[in-house]
């Protein structure tokens, strides 16, 4: 059974290779949606869009800190599949600092990508997912927004990946009426290129110690419950945060 049969979707910083937003176009394409891969780098986009199964998939390259340039993918997207029907707001960055090291430019890095990023892609594709009275936003946030922090994200991407918490139960509230759902994601530690090669053996094990399931998650595992949100399995599911850490908060 493909869940995304006739549906299209954009999602952003999907180039990389071992990500969550890869590994989630991925999935889409899989179970039938014809996906817009968005991320910065123009050769690393086309790539990641080739590996995709099925035909009429696209890349496009877009600085999502960037609302005109977000209207412009926008607008080539529907010019290409002439509806859009799923965002997944993916596109991030972390930096491991320590509260007192962060400065103006290291803030407004992380905050852009991560919370601005989203709003001007969502805020771009409202209007023609209100029109066709159904579409389902899901938004990448961070057990760092849960607990305060984690492996990597310093206090400024906490405070990131929360106001995306924040900001997605503001729009369901605001977009529910209008057929449209917007659910967040908060990943645990999940072994994905930002992790690679950045944690000791030492520090990897005290790491997978603190997770009940006893492993690290891998980009599948948070793909799975993106297409869950963006199919019609979760029809009635609108202004929730999905845990996908392994029991990490309940540790």
């Amino acid at each position: 059974m493909k869940l995304l049969d006739g549906r299209t979707a954009i999602i952003t910083g999907a180039a990389s290779a071992r990500g969550l937003g890869k590994a989630t176009a991925l999935l889409f394409a899989l179970h039938g949606a014809r996906v817009a891969i968005l991320d910065l780098d123009a050769t690393a986009v086309q790539t990641a869009a080739d590996d995709l199964p099925g035909p009429g998939h696209m890349a496009l390259p877009c600085d999502v800190t960037d609302k005109t340039a977000c209207e412009t993918a926008v607008s080539d997207i529907l010019g290409q599949f002439g509806q859009v029907h799923i965002l997944v707001n993916n596109a991030g960055i972390t930096q491991p600092l320590k509260l007192m090291d962060i400065s103006p430019m290291h803030y407004d890095a992380v905050l852009d990508v991560n919370l601005r990023g989203t709003l001007y892609m969502s805020q771009t594709l409202i209007p023609h997912l209100r029109a066709g009275e159904r579409g389902s936003i899901v938004n990448m946030s961070s057990v760092s927004a849960q607990r305060g922090g984690g492996i990597f994200g310093g206090p400024h991407y906490a405070a990131a990946k929360a106001g995306i918490l924040g900001l997605t139960k503001a729009m369901a509230r605001e977009l529910a009426p209008d057929g449209v759902r917007v659910n967040a994601i908060c990943p645990g530690f999940i072994d994905t290129d930002i992790t690679a090669g950045k944690l000791t053996d030492e520090m990897r094990a005290q790491v997978i110690a603190d997770i009940p399931m006893g492993r690290a998650g891998t980009a599948p595992d948070v793909a799975g419950y993106c297409l869950f949100l963006a199919s019609d399995l979760s029809a009635y599911v609108t202004g929730s945060e999905i845990d996908v850490n392994g029991g990490s908060l309940i540790h």
